[in-house]
C-alpha cells in the first residue's frame, strides 16, 4: 500500500541548475518533515542512525533500520517520514543528478550496461543490502567532500558498483506517472523563460504573449502539463533558486527572497514554508553540513 489518493505531492523544484552535474547535501538532523515529492532529477539517499523511519516511495511502505540507501528515479513520488523513529542525531546524504548526466549514447556502450540498467530499475526505486551500505557507507561520505571531475568520476564508480552489488531489490510497482515537464516544446519556452526572468516581476500575459497564445488558454495548457497555475509554477523556481543560495551563502534571508522575485518577505516565508514544510531559517540550519554543487 502507498500513498492515499488523497495525498498532495509537491513538484520540488532543486536547487540543481542546467549546468551542474551534481548537487550532494551531508546533513545532521533530529526529524522527519519533509513532504511527499517528487522531482525529475535522480537522487541517491543515505540515512543511518534512524531507525524506525518510514519510507514511502511511490505505493511501497516500510520502516528501515539502522543503515538505508535508495536510488529513486525520475517523477517517483517518495519521502521519508519520522514514523517510530526516536533518534536525535540522524545522518542524510543525498546525491541528486540530471537524468541527462549519461545520455543514451554513453549508457548504450557496453561497459556502462549495469548502470542503464540500474537506472531503469530506480524508475521504481531501488534499496540495497545491508552489506551493500557499509561496504559503500565511506565512498559516498568521502563524495560529499569532493567536488568538480572528482565528485563526477567517484558518482559514476559508485553507481557501477551499486549495479552490480548483490540483494537489490526494487520497492514500487509503479513509476512516476506525473507528466514529463520538458517534454513539449511550448512548455520548454515557458521553462526557459521563467528561469531568466524568475527575479523580477512576470505577469501572466506576458508570459502567454510569447507563445502568442491567450492568457485562457495558455493557463489550461500550464494546469494541464504541470497540475499547478503559472503563478504557483513561478513561485516554485524561484523558491529552487532560493533554496540554492540558503545553501550557498551567508546572505539574509530578506536580501534572498528580493533577488528571487519575492518583493514581500512575509510571502516568501508563507510560500517557502509551504513549499519545503519548514521556514527559511530552520532550511538553512538544516543543510549546514558539507555541500557541493558540481
Amino acid at each position: 500500500m502507498g500513498f492515499a489518493e488523497s495525498t498532495v505531492f509537491n513538484r520540488e523544484i532543486t536547487p540543481l541548475t542546467a549546468e551542474d552535474c551534481l548537487l550532494v547535501f551531508d546533513r545532521w538532523k533530529d526529524k522527519f518533515d519533509f513532504p511527499p515529492h517528487f522531482h525529475p532529477e535522480y537522487e541517491l539517499n543515505f540515512i543511518s542512525h534512524a531507525p524506525g523511519v518510514r519510507r514511502i516511495v511511490g505505493d511501497h511502505i516500510s520502516q528501515i533500520g539502522e543503515l538505508e540507501l535508495v536510488l529513486v528515479g525520475p517523477n517517483l513520488p517518495h519521502c521519508w517520514e519520522q514514523g517510530d523513529c526516536r533518534s536525535a542525531k540522524v545522518r542524510e546524504i543525498t546525491i541528486q543528478f540530471h537524468r541527462e548526466l549519461f545520455d543514451d549514447g554513453l549508457l548504450g556502450r557496453n561497459i556502462m550496461q549495469p548502470i542503464r540498467d540500474l537506472l531503469m530499475r530506480a524508475l521504481m526505486g531501488v534499496t540495497f543490502s545491508e552489506d551493500t551500505i557499509k561496504r559503500m557507507q565511506g565512498r559516498i561520505e568521502k563524495l560529499a567532500s569532493l567536488s568538480g571531475m572528482d565528485a563526477f568520476m567517484e558518482l559514476l564508480s559508485l553507481l557501477f558498483d551499486l549495479s552490480t552489488s548483490r540483494n537489490q531489490q526494487t520497492l514500487s510497482s509503479t513509476t512516476g506517472k506525473h507528466d514529463d515537464f520538458y517534454n513539449n516544446e511550448k512548455i520548454q519556452q515557458v521553462f526557459e523563460f521563467v528561469q531568466k526572468n524568475y527575479m523580477r516581476r512576470i505577469k501572466v500575459e506576458e508570459a502567454a504573449a510569447l507563445l502568442h497564445m491567450t492568457e485562457v488558454s495558455f493557463s489550461r495548457l500550464i494546469k494541464q502539463r504541470t497540475g499547478r497555475t503559472f503563478v504557483d509554477f513561478l513561485n516554485d523556481t524561484r523558491i529552487g533558486f532560493a533554496s540554492r543560495q540558503l545553501i550557498e551563502n551567508n546572505d539574509s534571508i530578506s536580501e534572498i527572497a528580493f533577488r528571487c522575485g519575492f518583493n514581500n518577505l512575509a510571502n516568501f516565508n508563507r510560500i517557502f514554508k509551504k513549499r519545503k514544510g519548514t521556514t527559511p531559517t530552520l532550511f538553512r540550519s538544516d543543510f549546514a553540513g558539507i555541500r557541493r554543487v558540481n
